[in-house]
């Protein structure tokens, strides 16, 4: 899907609306002739394996390379079409899109078709306008953790393709998919704002009631999503193949250090800025799914898992935070 590369982000709001409706227009297309090859599964006919699942409409099947490709691009589709209005900011929308482009790549085998800047002109349906703004916001919440859910999934799967073919020793692949499992981990904190794009005020009110008892049984967390599971344990496997501090690997295989690093610096940015997107929603608040005895707060909590992880990262990327390293080695001592 070029169409997907040649959204212009950071156009006025009428062309870049307009470019991200012609993309979800072909989306729609690509969904039609997979589905007319086989049908979707009805995801809510499937039993939920957890509260996160049902409560994102999220379901664990195994699914043919062909129904893989029709759900992935159906979740792809989704986000575009909320993507023509959601307030997105160039950049994470630039990342989004790189990510989705790259789901589509991976799950049908496809390859980029001619330029779509010289096709010729198509009438692109305008988005419906029966929907009230909150069920739009209570949708968008929804939509944006669905695609980074496939985004986690994809992202695990680049990556343990990735170990596994340095195992092996054919490094090329590796880096190639070391280079696709970052274009995705790049997109998670982009899908995680697109998520949230929508008032503070109606999240806190609204939304975040839902996401604990008595509304659901247990209190909803990241730690719940299976998707993101997959990729840490993927990331971790990696990292027991290719444990060597960034010298010893720039020295051996200098492409290798650079594609490694720059997949954990995406980890790192990604562990940042769900510190400053909690922020933004929550503030000061705890987290709906901390201890009552707990001492920190939401962001806290969050930023110690970025320091966890910069403190792991610190001898295995170009730019590591000694700083934080020394700080948790220096705790861990005490």
């Amino acid at each position: 899907m070029r169409v997907l590369e040649r959204v212009a982000t950071h156009a006025r709001p009428v062309e870049r609306t307009f470019a991200v409706r012609r993309a979800a227009s072909t989306a729609s297309e690509l969904v039609a002739v997979l589905s007319d090859q086989a049908p979707a599964v009805v995801g809510e006919e499937l039993p939920a394996e957890s509260i996160s699942q049902s409560f994102f409409r999220v379901r664990e099947r195994e699914l043919s390379d062909q129904q893989a490709a029709l759900h992935g691009v159906m979740v792809v589709h989704r986000a575009l079409e909320d993507l023509c209005e959601a307030p997105l900011s160039g950049g994470d929308l630039a990342l989004e899109l790189a990510g989705m482009r790259q789901a589509v790549v991976d799950l049908t085998g496809a390859t980029p078709g001619p330029d779509p800047a010289s096709a010729p002109p198509e009438n692109v349906p305008e988005p419906g306008r029966g929907a009230s703004l909150k069920d739009v916001w209570h949708a968008r919440w929804l939509i944006g953790h669905q695609a980074h859910v496939l985004f986690n999934v994809c992202a695990a799967v680049a990556v343990a393709d990735a170990a596994g073919h340095v195992r092996h020793g054919n490094n090329d692949a590796a880096l190639a998919r070391l280079a696709d499992a970052t274009v995705y981990v790049r997109g998670f904190p982009a899908a995680m704002t697109h998520a949230s794009t929508i008032p503070a005020d109606y999240y806190m009110a609204a939304i975040r009631q839902t996401m604990r008892p008595p509304s659901v049984d247990v209190p909803l967390s990241g730690r719940q999503h299976r998707g993101y599971k997959l990729f840490r344990a993927a990331m971790k496997d990696l990292l027991s193949v290719v444990p060597d501090s960034y010298e010893h690997l720039a020295a051996r295989s200098p492409e290798l250090a650079e594609a490694r690093g720059a997949l954990l610096e995406a980890d790192i940015i990604d562990g940042e800025r769900h510190v400053t997107l909690a922020y933004s929603m929550v503030h000061l608040h705890r987290s709906i799914a901390q201890k009552p005895e707990g001492p920190d707060n939401a962001v806290a909590e969050l930023r110690l898992m970025r320091h966890r992880r910069a403190a792991q990262y610190a001898s295995l990327i170009r730019f590591g935070d000694h700083y934080i390293a020394d700080a948790v080695d220096g705790l861990r001592h005490s």
